[in-house]
Formats: structure tokens, C-alpha cells, sequence
């Protein structure tokens, strides 16, 4: 449901003003990286800095489709292999993918998120899939939606920095 023309109240900048910096921090965490740089991962975990952003890309994608209606309604009960693979290359670049690249598609998602923000009706809800996290019948407003895309994003920030760091002693902030 969108409405036409809406002005942008106290509550819809302040939600753009939460994603827009989060997002820049990820995206200035991964300035001046080579592509195999960004795709380090130098700590103990598998996770790099430009499969981070193409992840936190993705993870909006989804929830911003969900945040119009579109989600899948259908319960996760496993995960397949090609699930698991998926997932796998979603926090990372694969052949072919550059930093450069994963941030221009964060971009457009971004302006996309960016444009529901400002038109959707924050009230709406839809029921979140089954799945074994999740019980049936929970349900989240659009507002729910775009308040956990900045927190996915604030937290792959925070996670992003810490690779940084290790890669050659710079960080977002301090």
C-alpha cells in the first residue's frame, strides 16, 4: 500500500537518517580496498568486507519486498543444499564480482528502500514465514521491517570494521 504525494514526517526522516548512517559506515569501511582486500578474511571468521555489503545488499533487497507485500509466505522447514550454497556466496564476492560492483547494487537497493520509506504505509503488517526461529502468526509493521534493516546494517557495520581493522589497522571511528 503506498500513499500519493506523502510529506516526509518527523518519524519517516528520522528512519532515513538511522539507515543512511549505518550505511554510510559500511561503505567507508570498505573505502581505498582493493577487491582482494574485500575479500579477506583475515580473523577467525569466514566473513569479509565486500561479502558483508553484498550480504547486507541482499538481506534489505529481501526485506523491502517483504516491506510491500511480496515476501515468501511459505515455511522454511530445511535448508537444501543449494540453500546452504546460496548462503555461502552471499558473504562473499564469487568470480566475477567486484567491491566496486557490490557497492553500486547496495546503491540502488538503498535509493529503492529509501523511496518505501518515504511512501509506504508504515502501519501495514504481514506475517512473518514460519520457520524453526520463528513460530507461525507473528506478524511485523513495515516500520518493524525498515527498524531491523538498520539494525542488520549497524550490526554487519560493526562486523565489517573489525576486518578492517585487521587488514591494515584502519576504522571507522576512534
Amino acid at each position: 500500500m503506498t500513499t500519493n504525494e506523502q510529506s516526509l514526517t518527523g518519524e519517516r526522516a528520522d528512519i532515513l537518517d538511522l539507515l543512511g548512517k549505518h550505511r554510510f559506515f559500511l561503505r567507508y569501511t570498505a573505502q581505498g580496498l582493493t577487491d582482494e582486500q574485500a575479500s579477506a578474511s583475515p580473523t577467525v571468521s569466514e566473513l569479509t568486507v565486500g561479502g558483508l555489503i553484498k550480504h547486507v545488499s541482499a538481506v534489505e533487497r529481501h526485506w523491502a519486498e517483504f516491506a510491500q507485500g511480496k515476501g515468501a509466505t511459505e515455511p522454511i522447514t530445511e535448508f537444501t543444499p543449494e540453500m546452504i550454497a546460496a548462503r555461502r556466496d552471499e558473504f562473499r564476492l564469487t568470480e566475477g564480482e567486484t567491491l566496486a560492483g557490490v557497492l553500486a547494487e547496495y546503491e540502488k537497493v538503498a535509493a529503492a528502500t529509501d523511496e518505501l520509506v518515504r511512501t509506504l504505509d508504515l502501519d501495514t503488517a504481514y506475517e512473518l514465514p514460519a520457520a524453526p526461529w520463528q513460530p507461525p502468526g507473528v506478524f511485523w509493521s513495515v516500520r518493524r521491517v525498515f527498524l531491523h534493516i538498520g539494525a542488520e546494517t549497524a550490526q554487519h557495520a560493526g562486523h565489517a570494521d573489525i576486518i578492517r581493522e585487521a587488514i591494515d589497522g584502519q576504522k571507522t571511528m576512534g
